[in-house]
């Protein structure tokens, strides 16, 4: 008797448990589209109040996570140049999962704007004003993609947490947690000396102290965000070119794009994309770089490619496209997660961390888009391996 009041109560327990997993775990995933159906990428969505929310990526989809404690709270997506869309999470579900955002045209047009100059130091003068200026924690998922000739030989994500207290200052503090990575095809291993995490910072103009006053300002466009008139700012110097989007009425700067000429390599080029808090405060949350250039490929290399009946060039054209999505924020210290900082500074292929394929299977990704699919599809190509089966050897 008792045994089979253990077993009962076993099972009740565990139907509990499962049952509470469940209801915990809702998936929102869909699209963001214009009117036309042309896909709306780096669109801001999710439940403001709560700082729950992502990034719509290139192709405009969007995936994450949510419990029923968030049913009767309001989705909201803000995209630039589009009209605020709120919805009940409930709605959404059982709705349709395609966002159709309308048009808003800027009440800007016309305007003309005499000191652009003036205009982009008040904006940098405020930045601290109008970002999150208190220390708090940020979870990236972080990837990068190694090209070369055209083909995609080496692919790796990380997903860290950061602690720190926005621009103007540095990144604080990083802690590694998880780490995947695909069988490595590259010819040339190009390692950096630390995590790309930190070029993500001092390569960004309102982190790094940019020298404004030595480009040339103008404004070339405008638009607005979230129901605020933006002016967009371009400043050109003989070695860069850098765009501000920046509000008529807050000077929050809502994007930053920049395109420079590297000390190496060809050129590269970079969008920073920021979103509001529960406050109006802004923070990072989406990040894409890329450099193009080429390597000089080794003797040794070139012997090896030539016994094998191929052509050894001098040099190998070569591609690294970076990308950050922020995946959470917290506020509060004492919702931060324990802290492990990572101290060891290298090129990220160089950290090594088991494979968690539990942690990846659970993990809300962003969905796939176009060239993510482009590159697995390479990846997969080269010895008939699927990407998955890499994660799980070469880890």
């Amino acid at each position: 008797m008792k045994i089979n009041f253990t077993i009962h109560f076993f099972l009740i327990l565990l139907f509990i448990s499962h049952n509470s997993y469940n209801q915990e775990r809702i998936v929102i995933e869909g699209s963001v589209v214009d009117e036309y159906d042309i896909e709306v990428p780096y669109a801001a969505v999710g439940i403001i109040k709560k700082n729950i929310g992502v990034t719509s990526t290139e192709d405009g989809t969007f995936s994450f996570y949510v419990s029923n404690n968030e049913l009767d709270d309001l989705l909201q997506i803000s995209s630039i140049g589009f009209e605020t869309y709120k919805v009940k999470i409930k709605d959404f579900i059982y709705g349709d999962k395609k966002i159709i955002l309308a048009e808003k045209v800027s009440s800007l047009e016309g305007v003309v704007v005499s000191t652009p100059l003036n205009n982009v130091k008040l904006a940098f003068k405020q930045i601290k004003e109008n970002f999150i200026s208190n220390t708090h924690q940020l979870d990236i998922l972080y990837r990068r993609w190694d090209v070369e000739e055209k083909i995609c030989r080496y692919f790796i994500e990380h997903y860290l947490t950061v602690v720190e207290r926005g621009p103007p200052s540095m990144f604080r503090r990083y802690s590694l947690r998880e780490s995947r990575n695909s069988a490595d095809y590259r010819y040339i291993k190009n390692n950096a000396k630390t995590h790309p995490i930190e070029n993500t910072v001092w390569m960004n103009p309102i982190r790094n102290g940019a020298s404004i006053r030595s480009m040339k300002w103008n404004k070339i466009d405008v638009t607005n965000y979230d129901d605020e008139d933006l002016i967009v700012y371009e400043g050109v110097s003989d070695t860069e070119t850098i765009k501000l989007f920046i509000g008529f009425d807050t000077n929050k700067i809502y994007r930053v794009e920049r395109s420079w000429k590297p000390t190496v390599g060809k050129s590269q080029n970079g969008i920073w994309i920021y979103k509001k808090n529960a406050k109006g405060k802004l923070y990072l949350s989406y990040h894409q770089r890329e450099w193009i250039g080429a390597r000089k490929l080794s003797q040794k290399l070139k012997n090896l490619l030539l016994s094998n009946g191929k052509k050894a060039p001098n040099f190998v054209p070569v591609e690294f496209r970076h990308e950050l999505f922020v995946v959470g924020l917290k506020e509060n210290k004492k919702d931060f997660d324990d802290f492990d900082e990572t101290t060891e500074r290298m090129d990220m292929s160089l950290y090594k961390i088991p494979y968690n394929h539990n942690f990846w299977k659970s993990f809300s990704l962003p969905p796939e888009t176009n060239y993510f699919k482009k590159n697995k599809n390479e990846l997969e190509s080269i010895f008939n391996v699927s990407l998955e089966n890499q994660f799980k050897y070469s880890n």
